[in-house]
């Protein structure tokens, strides 16, 4: 363990070329003082290291120096095949880059763990796109990409749902995202960060203008919060709702996450006949209704009115349609 974490401190040193004990501890998840004693060891084992002082202080290694990676263990080397999700990578105009990456890998890697990481792209595929709908057509990802990776400003057409629905923004790419198929960007613009849809994007120009990115910003833990409050804005109302056992079983697979984790931790004591009353989030009485009628005869809605009114009405209308009592 600690032969590994001290092949760890240099290749983190590499990378990053200065950082703090402290930096290195919360990065391999020990105490500084364990910090402290390896950089003593390395030292002592002759690696050229040494320590600033100063608020800009901390390790560096003697400029020059390079450490080969050795010691790659064979779950290590599968990972690293298993990350380069080429049909994305080709999305993005990458798609040779990567063959090439990973043949130069494979060639740097003994034989025996050679053969190991090609078993993983012999028997794992990554299909993002979900089930019963294809990937969006991005004809500007490309040019998307460009302009995230050289910090350039971007002036675009968009298609959005709201009235107006074409407008036209100047915009501050920060980063992109491939969610269940389809890719995001996510840039700043009028003063917000703002997500797009790069399949709506109906024309692009990418300007001469560079822009800095913000102090901090941090693309992964930008998106969980941006998700969270995605599902917190969208669902404006409640429903009260009495669900049989079959139906509280099969919700999971037929309502959305939020939905089914709102209507565990509201469900209620079943009642006498074994149904279970729960209260869920929903967008509107329109968006509610297809939804509800998943269940069947498994569900009975008790609020809001508008909604039970409108389940009602169209129960009426499918009698009539297969003229049943």
């Amino acid at each position: 363990m600690r032969a590994r974490r001290l092949v760890s401190i240099l290749l983190l040193l590499q990378t990053r070329q200065r950082m703090t004990a402290q930096e290195l501890a919360d990065e391999l998840e020990v105490s500084a003082r364990t910090i402290y004693r390896d950089v003593e060891s390395l030292s002592a084992a002759g690696v050229p290291l040494y320590g600033e002082p100063g608020h800009e202080g901390g390790y560096r290694l003697l400029e020059g120096f390079r450490t080969k990676l050795t010691g790659l263990t064979a779950g290590e080397a599968e990972s690293l095949f298993l990350t380069g999700l080429p049909a994305a990578a080709a999305e993005l105009g990458l798609g040779a880059v990567v063959t090439a990456a990973q043949l130069k890998l494979k060639a740097a890697l003994p034989a025996e763990l050679r053969d190991r990481a090609e078993r993983i792209t012999e028997r794992f595929y990554l299909d993002a796109p979900a089930w019963y709908r294809g990937a969006d057509r991005t004809p500007h990802l490309t040019e998307v990409a460009d302009a995230v990776w050289n910090n350039r400003v971007v002036r675009m057409r968009y298609l959005r749902w709201a009235e107006p629905h074409e407008t036209t923004r100047t915009a501050h790419p920060y980063g992109l995202v491939l969610k269940a198929g389809r890719w995001y960007l996510v840039a700043g613009a009028a003063g917000r960060i703002r997500t797009y849809r790069i399949s709506r994007i109906v024309d692009l120009h990418v300007l001469d203008e560079r822009f800095s990115r913000p102090a901090g910003f941090d693309l992964a833990t930008h998106w969980q919060a941006y998700l969270e409050q995605f599902d917190a804005r969208r669902h404006r109302g409640e429903a009260t709702i009495r669900l049989s056992p079959h139906a509280l079983e099969r919700l999971p697979h037929l309502v959305e996450p939020t939905v089914a984790g709102a209507a565990r931790r509201t469900a209620e004591a079943p009642d006498a006949a074994g149904w279970t009353e729960v209260t869920i989030p929903i967008e509107s009485v329109d968006q509610a209704l297809p939804e509800l009628l998943k269940l069947g005869a498994d569900a009975e809605v008790l609020a809001p009115a508008e909604l039970r009114e409108r389940l009602t009405t169209t129960l009426e209308a499918l009698n009539r349609i297969y003229g049943t009592a």
